[in-house]
């Protein structure tokens, strides 16, 4: 609850936040001007400023999107086009304080997100870290990131520069130091942090990152053309600013959604239709010059550090959302090897390295490894090729809630990483009230989030391509050599880059 007032004066004008669990809170505060009307589908124009006093204490509405989760609900209810806007919470708002600066971009796919979810309150992590933590939102959907002809591309990721680019302006005026911003994110977030690691218009606007669960989305231009197509279609539309520009924004995610439910029968989308995934960053040129991965190789993101990492059961909540939990066919789990396997023997190569398992097990690690797991190795394996520093984590702890059906599944990260285990949909995960276990893990995570933004150093080893020391999350905490090895080895020779269209 709120209980009192503080000010801040930003380049924009001064605001008033709130006081809540021992921070100064502030949200709501635009970093951008509505992208609607003549600014639809264009790059983020900088917030205009006000004169007076701003009230900051509730957040912006979100952007619109799909309906995966309900989150399309929680739009709806929420009303306005200022989505985009920044939340900030710190523990000492003064300039001059200069605490170390955690900026989250979320995930879900890119199709869903919105930076008011419970979940990612901020106020724990600042209050126990020492840091200021800052959350925004960004276009999701068609409006951030289908290939329209008019349109620039990935207008989701330039809402993400034009948010650091805030915080590089601004932050000093909540405590926080400008040169020491850590951006972290999770699933399609560490997607976002990925491209931004390749982006020359995000270069020094950030010296750490945090990937959490990195997937391997990233359209070829064909590809991310064709895809929009379609979405142009179920409307009678061409995918062009002139055409979409005249459906309201709300009704937009409706044929994504259409779109998604159609695309296992498009052949010519390969495994992203395999994957149901409608929309990723485009590796078009310009503002993504090349996949992250060899980007990184290169040596682009050399003087950021990076802290990576992975879920053991990544592919556990997906299941559960698309139904095939506990279901799995030995039917599926070879469509599945078949589809995601990499290399023409990977199939094998799983059936003989995993000699025990079964066929939701197969599914499970195929699907995991594919999407998240080895994307995220990948990365850090990219990271130091190219002369930079990572380190890189893998959370084994098995969630408790629903009977442990989860393990350590997809997401579980993000409420031990705020320490809000008691918050928002995961709250089922971890029980009521949350098991000391539970608090343990959350404590160690946020202990090594905010000791790496402030020093460089989460507390163990950095990785390298001989030892491959990682750090295991779990009740026991242990330092070792990469767990998942039987999938390093076979996506050792894989090499992750733009998803093509097929015969495009």
């Amino acid at each position: 609850m709120t209980t009192s007032a503080h000010e801040v004066r930003t380049a924009a004008g001064t605001l008033r936040g709130g006081s809540e669990e021992g921070v100064a809170v502030f949200r709501g505060v635009p970093f951008a001007e509505p992208p609607v009307g003549a600014l639809r589908f264009a790059a983020p124009v900088p917030a205009e400023g006000w004169d007076g006093v701003r009230p900051a204490l509730s957040y912006g509405p979100p952007p619109p999107q799909a309906g995966a989760l309900g989150m399309d609900e929680l739009t709806r209810e929420a009303m306005g086009t200022d989505w985009l806007t920044v939340n900030v919470w710190s523990p000492e708002p003064r300039p001059g304080a200069g605490l170390p600066v955690l900026v989250w971009i979320y995930g879900g796919a890119y199709i869903v997100g919105m930076s008011g979810l419970p979940e990612t309150d901020g106020a724990r992590l600042a209050r126990d870290g020492g840091v200021v933590v800052v959350t925004f939102n960004y276009r999701v959907g068609i409006e951030g990131f289908a290939h329209i002809e008019g349109a620039p591309a990935n207008r989701g990721l330039l809402d993400q520069v034009a948010a650091l680019e805030w915080v590089r302006d601004n932050i000093r005026a909540f405590g926080g130091d400008p040169d020491r911003v850590t951006v972290f994110g999770q699933s399609a977030g560490a997607g976002s942090i990925a491209a931004l690691l390749t982006m020359e218009r995000a270069a020094g606007l950030f010296r750490r990152a945090v990937a959490q669960s990195v997937p391997n989305t990233f359209f070829s231009p064909g590809l991310a053309a064709d895809i929009s197509a379609a979405f142009a279609a179920e409307l009678g539309l061409r995918p062009t600013v002139a055409d979409l520009s005249t459906v309201a924004p709300h009704r937009l995610p409706a044929a994504g959604d259409a779109v998604a439910a159609k695309m296992a029968s498009a052949e010519r989308w390969g495994q992203a239709g395999r994957g149901t995934i409608p929309l990723a960053p485009v590796v078009d040129g310009d503002v993504l010059p090349v996949a992250p991965w060899q980007a990184l190789a290169d040596g682009t993101g050399r003087d950021v550090d990076l802290l990576v990492g992975h879920t053991r059961d990544e592919q556990r909540l997906l299941s559960l959302i698309d139904g095939t939990l506990g279901r799995v066919t030995e039917e599926q789990a070879e469509a599945a090897l078949r589809a995601f396997a990499p290399g023409p023997d990977g199939a094998r190569g799983y059936r003989e390295g995993f000699p025990a398992a079964g066929p939701e097990e197969l599914y499970e690690l195929v699907r995991s490894d594919w999407l998240f797991r080895m994307p995220t190795l990948h990365l850090a394996t990219a990271q130091t090729l190219g002369g930079g520093r990572a380190h890189l984590y893998e959370l084994a702890w098995p969630a408790p809630g629903m009977g442990g059906a989860l393990g350590a599944c997809h997401g579980l990260d993000i409420p031990l990483v705020f320490g809000n285990l008691d918050k928002g949909q995961p709250a089922a995960l971890f029980g009521e009230p949350p098991s000391p276990v539970a608090e343990e893990v959350s404590a160690r995570m946020r202990t090594a989030w905010t000791s790496f933004a402030a020093h460089g150093d989460p507390g163990w080893p950095a990785y390298d391509d001989e030892r491959r020391l990682t750090q295991v999350f779990d009740a026991s905490p242990a330092v070792t050599a990469y767990p998942e090895e039987v999938s390093r080895r076979l996506w050792r020779e894989h090499s992750f880059g733009a998803m093509p269209l097929i015969g495009g």
